[in-house]
């Protein structure tokens, strides 16, 4: 079979399968959620296996070491992602519940009732773990799920799903309500974004070029996102040895992911003490930077490495332990940057100001704004969602961590009495 007929056939498996999926109960849904967390624990070494061979390969293949640590599946990692089914199992399933009700005065009563998308499409790069979070948001909601992960993930992928098919059967349910394309072919990147007549939502989680590809391409709705240029403003009023320990967190942590923070703003009322303080101790976490002329200066004089910092760093996801510094006159200069470099997806002010707090938080449209705290919060786990779909930097649909809601719609109900308009 062809590419354009291997795809009809998985839309087509999908669409049916949405339909067995639509009609369980919130018990029939937590337990086939409980049967994918005792079958994934009982694969564990199959998996972590599976997924060395996949490490392995990108390490001959000469991937970078953010790129490797993103694809790692190993068995503290696996149990993490299996913990987080019972998280999802534990939520509330949006599914049937009723937005509003109300009696209009012609006698109709209406009301909205939330339904699920049907067959959702989710191209992803390098992290195994989301064949698993996809598929338990997916199935929680009552929506099949149609999975294109990366080449460099495929063998930890195949693994991961036929583990998750084998629970659907187990369940009685159609094992095609989680599909993985397991061809590498790019072309069926392409073919699934036309796939209209069965996909209703296409969710791609990876770099830029992806998003792009998507936005471009597909005759599905997308939602974009999970690029994450986060910035964190040090104010005139912050307090500089607490400032220290949430920068470190937002840039150290972990710094291969989306809400990992890529460039500092500080007052330059601060710049003169703060900057050499905080590379100083940055730099003994093995954390590279690169600063704006005056930051150049001041590191220079400590003794610390800098590199000169442009529009292409500032407008650069580090996705590494890279920092970008500047310094800016006052808020609207820290405003004016994140305006100018931000991808819309997290960004931080430090201050004990409280006027100058709200201030930042009115002018900053991205899609998480914090006071006094790290960007790396900016995940459907931390923000009690449970596993996420992704983080939308868009406004219609869904905003910032996408979790059950996000992957349901709502039709309106209409009840009369035999009532004519």
């Amino acid at each position: 079979m062809n590419n354009n007929e291997y795809l009809t056939a998985l839309g087509q498996n999908a669409k049916q399968a949405s339909y067995a999926l639509a009609n369980l109960s919130g018990q029939q849904k937590s337990a086939l959620l409980r049967c994918i967390a005792a079958k994934l624990t009982d694969a564990k070494s199959e998996i972590v296996s599976a997924n060395q061979q996949d490490v392995a390969n990108a390490k001959e293949n000469g991937l970078s070491d953010a790129m490797i640590d993103r694809l790692l599946l190993d068995e503290s990692r696996l149990m993490g992602v299996i913990g987080d089914i019972d998280n999802v199992i534990g939520l509330t399933d949006p599914v049937g519940s009723e937005i509003d009700s109300r009696l209009l005065d012609n006698g109709l009563r209406l009301s909205r009732r939330r339904v699920p998308l049907g067959v959702i499409g989710v191209i992803y790069e390098a992290r195994p773990n989301v064949t698993v979070d996809i598929a338990v948001l997916a199935l929680k909601t009552g929506n099949a799920v149609i999975l294109r992960g990366g080449k460099e993930t495929l063998t930890s992928n195949k693994a991961l799903c036929k583990v998750i098919r084998s629970a659907m059967v187990e369940q009685g349910l159609p094992e095609d309500c989680v599909q993985l394309i397991d061809n590498p072919d790019r072309s069926l990147v392409s073919g699934l974004l036309k796939l209209d007549k069965y996909v209703d939502m296409i969710v791609p989680r990876g770099g830029q070029n992806l998003q792009r590809l998507c936005a471009e391409q597909a005759t599905i709705p997308v939602i974009l996102g999970g690029i994450g240029i986060c910035h964190i403003y040090v104010d005139a009023e912050a307090n500089l040895e607490k400032a220290i320990a949430v920068i470190e967190n937002a840039k150290v942590q972990r710094p291969t992911v989306c809400n990992a923070l890529d460039t500092v703003l500080i007052h330059q009322s601060q710049a003169a003490e703060f900057i050499p303080a905080l590379a100083k101790h940055l730099s003994g976490l093995g954390v590279q930077f690169y600063g704006c002329e005056q930051t150049q200066g001041l590191l220079t004089s400590a003794g610390i490495e800098v590199n000169p910092a442009n529009e292409d760093t500032f407008a650069t996801e580090w996705l590494s332990l890279t920092l970008g510094i500047k310094v800016v006159a006052d808020l609207d200069g820290a405003v004016a940057h994140i305006r100018t470099f931000s991808s819309g997806h997290s960004e931080s002010i430090l201050t004990d100001n409280i006027h100058t707090a709200s201030d930042f938080l009115n002018a900053i449209d991205s899609a998480a704004v914090y006071v006094n705290a790290s960007t790396r919060f900016t995940d459907g786990g931390e923000f009690g969602l449970g596993a996420e779909v992704a983080v939308s930097t868009q406004k219609l649909h869904a905003r910032g961590p996408m979790g059950l809601e996000a992957l349901t719609t709502y039709k309106w109900l209409a009840w009369g009495d035999y009532t004519i308009r």
